[in-house]
């Protein structure tokens, strides 16, 4: 006999460690618990949870944000590249192996260590699973998760980041099998590789979104699917309506979208748990990590000595001819004195990792002389990393450039030569330069990702590199080399 049984599945994606979001989360998930019975609610999170520019995070290593998810009563949840890409397999596995009481679900991940033949993803870590059968209220509900495949950067992790596409067809084709009645992706993969999803894997009935920050106020229909999102930072919670029919086995109604969460009341035992959990972060994060001789300036604007010493701390690391990074990844310099963790935090807090690249003289050119231009210097960037503000000038090591005035009317200066070392930049010759990972998205100074040979280095952040250097006993000597300008104006 044919029966009509409705649900309520509540979602929510890239958080990013807004712990302030996170009790008014809650509160929502209560109001639907006290209408919804049990048996015909899910609720799941859509990864990127966890931010590690908040010292909540970076002071717990994630423990605080599991714990706000099993407080906040998840069945579900998906690892995204901020889970994935900014924490050590050691540490995945404390937090998913043995804190979290959710199920962490991907297809397309597996530690390179496990056998690649299976085609199944989610080997070789205990936690990892690639789908899972949720029976609620006579309804099988499959699930399957997915994330960002940004292998170049998994595999210096030990992972494997496989085709999401080829993975999700396995996993509808195994949930099918498994008896599933509904098929749910819960998808950190973007937008517009949801639409794909939707309407190029058969077997999906609802995609639930993430990673660009999409905000669905209504659900979308692609393919055969729905697709719903919720936005970013809390500020959103998805709430989709789901009438099934038990016996034909299938979906007869889906409603729903994105409800604004700002106006909800905080629930005040989830914000003391959080207050808990940052005065252990705060503690953890006050150790001294390094003492200075004196205060080092930072500027976004124009070259500085706390630049320039993270310019030549990534020329070291990447054993390159050059070092060269945006002075916008720092937000403030540090004074004389001991230096926190939570300091350096502060004003080192994009989760950015080093990379080494042969970029040809010409391109290396062209990203100094847009440097030079207060348009590009201010310009305001968001995304792949950067946790800053402004995008900042180009700070250097091993290369020294001589500059022109602009013209009688402008501050703004224009490039005359440049030199490596003691010779001349060759436009045409291949330099090793020592960078940032963030560049090879050409975001910044597009010029930047033109390199070869790219070798992404993880999991260091440059915060790392920046505390080694100025815990070394050759900072004094550092400091000087950093004094010396890269900028200097030419000789008439």
């Amino acid at each position: 006999m044919s029966e009509i049984v409705d649900f309520v599945i509540l979602h929510t994606n890239d958080l990013h460690s807004v712990f302030e979001s996170m009790p008014r989360i809650r509160s929502i998930f209560a109001a639907y618990e006290r209408e919804q019975p049990p048996e015909r609610l899910l609720r799941f999170d859509i990864g990127d949870h966890m931010d590690r520019m908040r010292i909540e995070t970076e002071g717990t290593m994630g423990a605080a944000n599991v714990d706000v998810m099993n407080a906040t009563g998840y069945d579900a949840a998906v690892p995204g590249n901020n889970e994935g890409l900014t924490l050590p397999a050691e540490a995945l596995e404390e937090l998913y192996g043995r804190q979290a009481a959710f199920p962490v679900l991907v297809a397309n991940l597996r530690r390179t260590e496990a056998d690649s033949d299976s085609g199944e993803g989610g080997e070789g870590a205990s936690w990892l699973r690639p789908r899972l059968v949720l029976e609620r209220g006579g309804v099988r509900f499959g699930l399957f998760g997915l994330t960002a495949a940004f292998d170049p950067f998994y595999r210096e992790l030990g992972w494997r980041a496989t085709d999401p596409f080829e993975a999700a067809a396995a996993q509808v084709a195994r949930l099918r099998e498994e008896g599933a009645d509904v098929i749910i992706a819960l998808s950190h993969l973007g937008l517009s590789q949801d639409r794909r999803l939707a309407e190029t894997v058969p077997g999906i009935d609802l995609v639930l979104g993430g990673h660009t920050h999409h905000l669905l106020e209504r659900l979308e229909r692609a393919g055969g699917a729905y697709i719903g999102a919720a936005g970013k930072f809390g500020s959103h919670v998805g709430v989709v309506r789901l009438a099934v029919d038990t016996a034909a086995r299938r979906i007869v109604r889906c409603e729903g979208g994105a409800v604004d969460a700002s106006s909800a009341e905080p629930d005040p035992a989830l914000a003391a748990l959080i207050e808990r959990r940052a005065s252990a972060a705060r503690a953890s994060m006050a150790r001294v990590v390094a003492r200075l001789p004196r205060a080092l300036p930072a500027d976004p604007d124009r070259e500085s000595t706390l630049g320039n010493l993270l310019a030549m701390a990534l020329r070291r690391h990447c054993d390159a001819d050059i070092g060269i990074v945006n002075a916008g990844q720092l937000l403030a310099g540090l004074p004389a004195g001991p230096v926190t963790a939570a300091e350096l935090l502060a004003v080192c807090p994009s989760p950015i990792n080093p990379c080494s690249m042969l970029l040809r003289g010409a391109s290396l050119r062209e990203a100094i002389e847009e440097a030079m231009a207060s348009a590009s210097r201010e310009r305001e960037i968001r995304g792949f990393g950067f946790r800053g503000k402004v995008l900042g000038t180009l700070l250097l090591d091993g290369a020294t450039v001589e500059t022109l005035p602009s013209g009688p009317e402008r501050g703004d200066r224009r490039v005359g030569s440049i030199y490596v070392g003691a010779e001349p930049l060759d436009d045409e010759r291949w330099y090793r330069v020592g960078t940032i990972d963030m560049f090879t998205f050409r975001i910044g100074y597009p010029s930047l990702a033109d390199g070869t040979e790219i070798t992404f280095r993880l999991p260091e952040f440059l915060r790392d590199l920046l505390a080694e250097s100025l815990a070394s006993p050759a900072l004094g000597g550092w400091i000087e080399a950093a004094e010396r300008p890269r900028y200097v104006e030419a000789r008439e």
